[in-house]
């Protein structure tokens, strides 16, 4: 095994920084580099010598002694100042005296490798990083502390025990025994069935609060969309006049609305034009209702009328998947005597004087199926897709065994949904997907 090494702190000054090496050379690397002797988990002030002997920096040497660290193999961390220049020059010692530079997430990587964290928990380690706001972090540190697992591995018990009882059934059909009896058996599968709805329902709160929702704004040239993303956003993010067609390309504000991330997207007007770059803008803002999760289709509710609506409302669809929520929001009631009429899917607000603002943003979060509970963790798409698989697996089984009475294809289902399941935390996987989901960490972690 190799030893690594790499900057574990953010690019850029600081007061300090620190380089990071695991692997079973960090030993001789220490001594290389002028540390000498360090004793495990205390720190000792010390210099970093370059292969010269000259002094580089100097700071605190921390030494974790295999199986007692992050990696599960021996690791020194050296905390100096943080100049990216310094740091580089450390780091360029360590690796003389023996480590190579880390790949993103081998840290992490080596740290699964050597059971110190399972799939679900690395991964977590990567959302708590790049959480954006304090649920999602909380979120990510139950993940991190296994609380995803822990259901995770609960389902897996509840699957290994009922194909022990059907696989003993099969194989011992003489035997004066009743291992288990049909009803018992869809009793159980469909208690594992409810148990697994609870932990997707909770995944899905999770998806939610790791990725965030994209909400495209769209409408008419000067129709208030850009004032309502300002509103929304709670600064002056886009330009707002009179003049009509003011937004000709794509602005981006990240808010959150109770913890869940929310990315608004202001787009160009609708509508035919010969400006070049307002064609453009059309085209941008085409581009980008291919990928809302959430549409707010803004209309002035001082001139719209029903069949312009229906009109701006086809426009748009054509340009989305069926699924996706498409939202008619009436703005400018500030200027009416009378409120537009409510219909399903609209919504009436002033995003000069906020009057239905906070309706909106209770809509949002309805769309986006987000609830604002706590005890969530955090999940990604591949996790949802494999509690998906498992319950097709376990409903499969039971058509198996209420019509067909197949023992044999039941158990076969159930020792597919406990794969599926194990997917999730890596105790069955493959090293294609390791790549994939250790690639997108940060180096140094």
């Amino acid at each position: 095994m190799e030893t690594i090494a790499a900057i574990v702190t953010p690019a850029g000054k600081g007061g300090v920084g620190i380089v990071r090496a695991s692997g079973p050379d960090v030993q001789s690397i220490a001594t290389a580099l002028g540390i000498g002797a360090v004793k495990p988990r205390y720190a000792k002030f010390t210099e970093f010598l370059d292969a010269t002997g000259g002094i580089i920096d100097h700071g605190l040497a921390i030494y974790f002694v295999a199986p007692h660290s992050y990696t599960g193999e021996d690791v020194l961390e050296l905390q100096g100042h943080g100049g990216p220049v310094v740091l580089q020059q450390v780091l360029q010692a360590v690796c003389a005296a023996g480590a190579r530079m880390a790949k993103p997430g081998e840290f992490t990587e080596r740290a699964f490798l050597n059971d110190k964290l399972d799939l679900a928990q690395a991964e977590a380690v990567a959302d708590l990083i790049d959480a954006t706001t304090s649920v999602a972090a909380k979120s990510a540190m139950r993940s991190l502390q296994g609380e995803f697992s822990k259901q995770i591995h609960s389902l897996r018990t509840s699957l290994i025990e009922l194909q022990v009882l059907v696989e003993a059934a099969i194989d011992f059909p003489e035997e004066d025994i009743d291992f288990i009896q049909q009803h018992q058996v869809v009793e159980r599968l469909q208690a594992i069935m409810t148990q697994l709805q609870t932990t997707f329902l909770a995944a899905q709160q999770g998806v939610i609060l790791r990725d965030g929702v994209s909400v495209v704004i769209a409408g008419r040239p000067n129709a208030g969309k850009s004032s309502l993303l300002n509103a929304l956003s709670g600064r002056d993010s886009a330009i707002v006049t009179h003049i009509a067609g003011t937004t000709r390309d794509v602005l981006r504000e990240y808010i959150h609305i109770d913890g869940m991330p929310v990315h608004m997207v202001d787009t160009a007007g609708l509508r035919m034009t010969d400006d070049v770059i307002e064609q453009e803008g059309v085209k941008r803002a085409h581009a980008e209702l291919v990928k809302a999760d959430l549409i707010l289709l803004v209309v002035d509710a001082t001139v719209a009328d029903t069949d312009t609506i229906a009109l701006l409302r086809q426009e748009t669809i054509e340009h989305v998947h069926a699924e996706v929520p498409c939202l008619v929001v009436h703005n400018k009631i500030d200027l009416l005597n009378n409120m537009p009429a409510m219909h399903m899917n609209e919504i009436n607000v002033s995003a000069k004087t906020g009057a239905g603002l906070d309706a909106l943003r209770d809509y949002i979060k309805q769309a986006a199926g987000y609830h604002a509970l706590g005890g969530t963790f955090t999940a990604r798409a591949r996790h949802i897709e494999a509690l998906k698989s498992a319950d097709t697996c376990i409903q499969q089984g039971l058509v198996q065994l209420s019509q067909h009475q197949a023992s044999e294809l039941l158990a076969e289902d159930i020792r597919q949904a406990q794969q599926a399941l194990a997917t999730i935390t890596g105790e069955f996987t493959n090293d294609d997907l390791l790549g994939e989901i250790f690639s997108s960490f940060c180096i140094g972690k």
